[in-house]
């Protein structure tokens, strides 16, 4: 049974597994800390704007699994808050333990504090990849899913320091490019005035250290916005965050918090003190990232050039997904991208053709759309996420929006490609 191992297990590289392992491969996922998902421990947003759209799609291509987890384990549904309708709040304190379950229950095999450091190649063949321990794995095929964030060295030169985020670099080891060591240049984002990187746009408060009435609110309603005086603000903020699309005027003038099981604060970070001056908030403690209060982690340093089958530009086995495979935002762009690259990993293993995913659909307009214009002068202070910006905006031009499950499956099932991805691929008749 050919093999593909995938590097990184945050939510593109468990979506990628699981694609890979439904079309026949033995899959092997390597994550360099103790939890799988990610940014997806401290997120919780889904289904908002454009996501719906994308997520149904995905289900409709087969590719329901994680998006049913999130599902299942919902605090709040369809609620609104500045920049975002319709969303689904999940808890982040449940997901991470089941959907590792599930990737063994499919007979992943799962290899936490698995920090890969080099690799083996020949020409643009990648044969392995050498873990920080010594230990070398092999394989037929691989998917870098290994994120933009980190290592500490770019988050105390670009950031305000280590964060000490859920990502953990001290403990864990910082993040290796894997397309990096196979000789690709990767691509670095910039903010709007050309300093590299940006910062992640949000922390987590205990929520049990807020006041009772905040966290009634925050029970009853899914979010709180407390205004806030002028001498709290910072607007500066705003333009340094990676959720561009979200640097709404609303976010600079009331503190925001989403009920996540934690709450989150949509904000990069909050000076402490100043926090605790906001009503409700004086007993306010961060939880991630714990010097919340000073910075928060920088990403969009480690973008690697594709082609719209998720291959890594210039290797022939090496696939790519999540923020690795562009400058994208949030847990849907994480898992569809994700579940694209496992899937054309065992197509090279089967020798047949790779999947593209049409332009008639969100999903593969986005795709396309995404890498052409990360490509031009200045794509690289652009940011794409089916949730709001530049990308939303087009969904809505094209009539590609829409939250009817009936319409999107339709539009899935007019392509041909409906549950594509539960469709086994080693061994079959596929051409």
């Amino acid at each position: 049974m050919p093999k593909v191992v995938v590097i990184g297990g945050g939510w593109a590289g468990c979506a990628a597994s699981i694609s890979a392992k439904k079309a026949g491969c033995e899959v092997v996922l390597l994550e360099r800390t103790d939890l799988l998902i990610g940014l997806g421990n401290v997120g919780g947003i889904m289904r908002n704007n454009g996501r719906y759209t994308a997520c149904e799609e995905a289900i409709a291509l087969g590719a329901n699994e994680l998006f049913n987890i999130t599902d299942k384990y919902a605090i709040h549904t369809n609620i609104d808050f500045p920049g975002h309708n319709h969303a689904t709040i999940y808890n982040v304190t449940k997901v991470e333990p089941v959907v590792r379950r599930m990737l063994i229950d499919m007979d992943i095999k799962v290899k936490l504090i698995s920090r890969v450091v080099n690799v083996e190649c020949e020409d643009n063949i990648l044969k392995a990849v050498i873990l920080e321990n010594g230990e070398t794995i092999y394989g037929d095929a691989f998917v870098d899913t290994t994120g933009t964030t980190g290592p500490m060295g770019n988050c105390e030169r670009y950031g305000n320091g280590c964060a000490m985020c859920v990502l953990r670099c001290p403990s864990f080891g910082g993040r290796v490019s894997i397309t990096s060591r196979c000789g690709i240049d990767d691509m670095t984002g910039k903010r709007k005035n050309g300093d590299f990187g940006a910062f992640s746009g949000s922390m987590k408060i205990l929520k049990t250290s807020l006041s009772q009435e905040i966290q009634d609110k925050l029970a009853k309603d899914g979010h709180v916005e407390i205004f806030l005086p002028e001498y709290l603000r910072d607007e500066k903020k705003l333009d340094i965050k990676v959720c561009q699309q979200y640097a709404l005027p609303q976010f600079a003038q009331n503190v925001i918090l989403i009920d996540t099981g934690h709450a989150k604060l949509m904000t990069p970070f909050f000076n402490l003190e100043k926090l605790r001056k906001v009503p409700g908030c004086e007993n306010a403690m961060i939880v991630d990232p714990y010097a919340g209060g000073k910075g928060n982690s920088i990403r969009y340093m480690a973008v690697s050039p594709r082609d719209n089958y998720m291959r890594a530009q210039g290797m022939s086995n090496l696939f790519v997904g999540g923020e690795k495979s562009g400058f994208y935002v949030g847990h849907t762009e994480a898992i569809c991208t994700g579940s694209l690259a496992g899937h054309n990993a065992a197509r090279f293993c089967a020798g047949v053709d790779f999947l593209q995913l049409p332009e008639s659909i969100a999903i593969g307009d986005m795709l396309k759309y995404s890498n052409i214009e990360m490509h031009k002068q200045d794509g690289d202070k652009l940011r794409f996420t089916f949730a709001g910006g530049l990308y939303f905006n087009r969904m809505k031009e094209l009539g590609l929006y829409t939250t009817d499950k009936e319409i999107i499956e339709d539009r899935i099932k007019k392509t041909g490609l409906f549950k594509v991805y539960d469709k086994k691929i080693i061994g079959s008749m596929l051409v």
